[in-house]
Formats: C-alpha cells, sequence, structure tokens
C-alpha cells in the first residue's frame, strides 16, 4: 500500500520539479491507561500521513497530508510553497547507499497483538502494587508499530518498520502517617516487559522513601540513577547538535579533539544498533543508520549532522535527520546514544554519598552553559558503601559538563532510557543542598 501511495505522488510531483523527496508513515498503537485500581481508558489507533519537500531554484517547498485522496493538492502546495521561500545552496537529498543490517527492532507478535494481552498487562501490575501494600496512582501500557517509505529523486526508497512496548506505574506508600510516591517505566521494541518486576520496583523505591531524613549542604559524590541520568544528559547533548554547533548555540563549538570528559568516558550515536528503540537501517531522510563517535577516552571527536547541517559543513551526513512525524521536516536530533564507561566502581566503595533516583526540573537546565540545579527525588544516603536513610528534600546543583569530567559508572545494569543507553552514573563533588 505505501509503495503505491509513493507511486502515485511521485507522478503529481514530478510535474512540478526534478529534486523531490516523499515520505510516508503509517503507525497503528493500541493503549490503556488506569486510576487508582481501575483500568479506565483504551484505544486503538490507525494514521496514516504523508510527507513532501522539493527543492527547486535552490528554495525548499514543504507540504503534508493524513488523506492519501489529496496527493495532487499537497504536491501542488510544495511547489508553491517553495517559491515564497528564500533560496539556500545547502538544501539537498540523501543518495542511495549501501545500508547496515539492523534487526530485533520488529516483533511479528503485534501483529496478533490483543487488547485482552494489554489488559493483562496492567492488571498484573496493579495486582502486584496492592500484594506489595501500596496504593496505584496511575499506570499505562501501549504497543504500537511503526511503518516508514522514504522515496526521492536520487534513487532512494527505503522501507523500514519497527514496533514499540510500553509500560508505566505510579505508585504511593504510606505508612504512620507519612506518605511517598515513586514512578518507574519500561519500554522495548519486543513484547517481553515483565509488569511485576516493574511494580515490586517501584513499591519498592516508594516504601524505602518514607520518613526521610534532612540532609546538610555539602558537596558530595551523587550517584544519577536512570531517570536523573537522562534529564540531564538532555541538556549535554545538545551540544552535540551540528545545527547548534553553527548557530553558536553550542559551548563545544571548538573544543573538538580536546578533553571534555573524563578520560574512562566514551559517548557513540549509533542507530544501527540491534533491538535499540531508536534503530532502523535509515534516519528520516534515507540516510545509512551508523555508529558515529562523539567522544573518545573523553576527548571530543565530532557532531551529529543531518543533510542540512552537513552540507554547511562540506562533510556527509551522519544519518541523524529525524522527523517527529510525517507533519514536520526533518532536523539534527539523536537516535541510540551509547556511554561506555572504561572504569565501573561498585557501590560498596563510596563512603560518603548521595543517590537520586530522579531529579525535578532538569527541562530548566541551561542549555548551553549546561548549569542546572534540579529536586532530587526518592534520594538515599550512602554510607559505608550501602544505601541507608532516605533524604527528605534536597536540590542538586553543579554543570553537567564539569560532572562528566568527574565520573565513573557504577556497577549496574545498563539500561535504555528515552535515546539513553546507560549505568547509573556517580558524579564526584557535586554541590548538594539540603
Amino acid at each position: 500500500m505505501l509503495f503505491e501511495i509513493a507511486e502515485d505522488v511521485k507522478k503529481e510531483i514530478s510535474a512540478y520539479c526534478n529534486e523531490f523527496e516523499i515520505f510516508i508513515e503509517r503507525e497503528k498503537s493500541l493503549g490503556i491507561d488506569s486510576q487508582k485500581n481501575s483500568l479506565n481508558f483504551a484505544k486503538e489507533e490507525f494514521n496514516i500521513g504523508i510527507g513532501i519537500r522539493i527543492i527547486n531554484d535552490d528554495k525548499l517547498g514543504f507540504a503534508y497530508t493524513s488523506n492519501p485522496d489529496k496527493i495532487d493538492k499537497i504536491a501542488e502546495i510544495a511547489f508553491l510553497n517553495g517559491k515564497a521561500n528564500e533560496k539556500d545552496e545547502n538544501f539537498s537529498f540523501s543518495h542511495k547507499a549501501k545500508l547496515p543490517k539492523v534487526a530485533k527492532t520488529y516483533d511479528k507478535r503485534f501483529k496478533r497483538f490483543k487488547l485482552s494481552e494489554a489488559t493483562d498487562f496492567l492488571d498484573s501490575a496493579l495486582a502486584t502494587v496492592e500484594e506489595e501494600g501500596c496504593e496505584v496512582s496511575s499506570g499505562s501500557f501501549q504497543a504500537s508499530s511503526f511503518e516508514t517509505l522514504i522515496l526521492n529523486s536520487n534513487e532512494v526508497c527505503v522501507f523500514n518498520k519497527s514496533t514499540g512496548f510500553y509500560g508505566s506505574i505510579s505508585v504511593n506508600a504510606e505508612k504512620n502517617g507519612e506518605k511517598s510516591t515513586a514512578y518507574d517505566s519500561i519500554s522495548s521494541c519486543s513484547f517481553d516487559l515483565d509488569p511485576v518486576k516493574l511494580s515490586k520496583h517501584v513499591c519498592k523505591i516508594a516504601k524505602d522513601s518514607i520518613n526521610g531524613v534532612k540532609v546538610e549542604t555539602n558537596d558530595m559524590d551523587v550517584v544519577l540513577d536512570y531517570h536523573s541520568c537522562t534529564g540531564l544528559l538532555n541538556t549535554f547533548i545538545n551540544a552535540f547538535n551540528a545545527d547548534n554547533v553553527q548557530r553558536g548555540r553550542s559551548i563545544l563549538a571548538d573544543k573538538v579533539d580536546k578533553a571534555i570528559v573524563s578520560d574512562c568516558l566514551s559517548i557513540y550515536d549509533d542507530g544501527s544498533l540491534d533491538g535499540r528503540l531508536f534503530s532502523s537501517t535509515t534516519d528520516s531522510e534515507g540516510t545509512p543508520s551508523q555508529k558515529t563517535t562523539l567522544i573518545k577516552d573523553g576527548i571530543l571527536k565530532g557532531f551529529i549532522y543531518d543533510n542540512y547541517t552537513a552540507k554547511k559543513s562540506r562533510i556527509d551526513s551522519t544519518g541523524n535527520g529525524m522527523r517527529g512525524t510525517y507533519a514536520s521536516t526533518p532536523s539534527v536530533d539523536s537516535s541510540n546514544i551509547v556511554l561506555d564507561f572504561k572504569d565501573m566502581i561498585d557501590i560498596s566503595e563510596i563512603n560518603n554519598g548521595f543517590i537520586a533516583t530522579d531529579v525535578l526540573g532538569a527541562h530548566t537546565a541551561n542549555p548551553i552553559s549546561g548549569d542546572f540545579s534540579v529536586e532530587a527525588n526518592n534520594a538515599f544516603l550512602i554510607e559505608n558503601g550501602e544505601i541507608t536513610k532516605p533524604v527528605k528534600k534536597a536540590m542538586i546543583s553543579g554543570n553537567i559538563f564539569n560532572a562528566l569530567a568527574n565520573c565513573c559508572g557504577l556497577k549496574s545494569e545498563i539500561k535504555q532510557y528515552g535515546s539513553f543507553i546507560i549505568p547509573k552514573i556517580m558524579c564526584k563533588d557535586l554541590r548538594v543542598v539540603g
């Protein structure tokens, strides 16, 4: 079906110009939510959309529709929009190239997936919360499949498909009049999520957080758990976006081949990894996915590019031209970000520390300088190598670039949260404000 639509769009757009790109997306999803212990909302969606970009006389035109019967109209609109835009010689489309083999991003079980399976997942999660003596605040489960087809005037014709499964739970715990909350989520390309394990983990955090103590303001070794890591790393990774570099919005612009983080840390962007959430044979422009080294042993090696920013810098795209949906044009974004530590310490080696399960306010971090001040959520003291008392309220402040210059990995499971594939991270001498 997608290929037939693409050929029809190609015929329409060829009447207006010779340089074009057709992006078609089809999504199926099934989701269910709960409030407290009741399953209260379920939905099933099917969406298809078409986005067209054209280049004519160095001008870019774009239009989109969710109605395949209107492709003649959007072909004309894309052409007219282009005529109204300014010339820019850096507009370009991907060229045909050899694609990597990327496996385990599609679970065939999705074809037979039923609402009852989503209900069973969430029922199991809710029942476990009750067994653990906690109260459900909310929960959710979603299963989705994505299909994309990219066809352009440079002989690119790429079809990708993937699946995604997601579950989350938020709970309340109470003891002797003291209350606490906790939240966590899990996601995978395959339907291999464990609702019981998720709920037990969240309930333990909530119960352990009751009766928190005050902490004295001090510089401490701070362990960032997975959620707190991803919140702060989003600010850090924006500095590797070539568009930010070219616009003077990245502190790293003039630091290539210089040490910027701990020499025990290497960071890669890799959209070609098997079974990862943001893996695919190509990006949203049809450029092959690849492993791009951003940092090697603490040394900055480069940035991530889409076609436009790559042409401005007279280099090749790194396969990081991404779209939110068919209704948007591509822009620079990460795929899977891997933090690879040579040195991993055990929590038993931390004598006086602090661990934050999550942080609130990470979005307020300065996107250029990297300065941050966030509230630690579900935080605990680490004393003589053991997690001991919960912390009632505390802030963590510092600079994400400085923090990663003085950090190491904590021996822990490697997990993917959002685009980040990470262990827990220990940053030395961060300011903890009681």
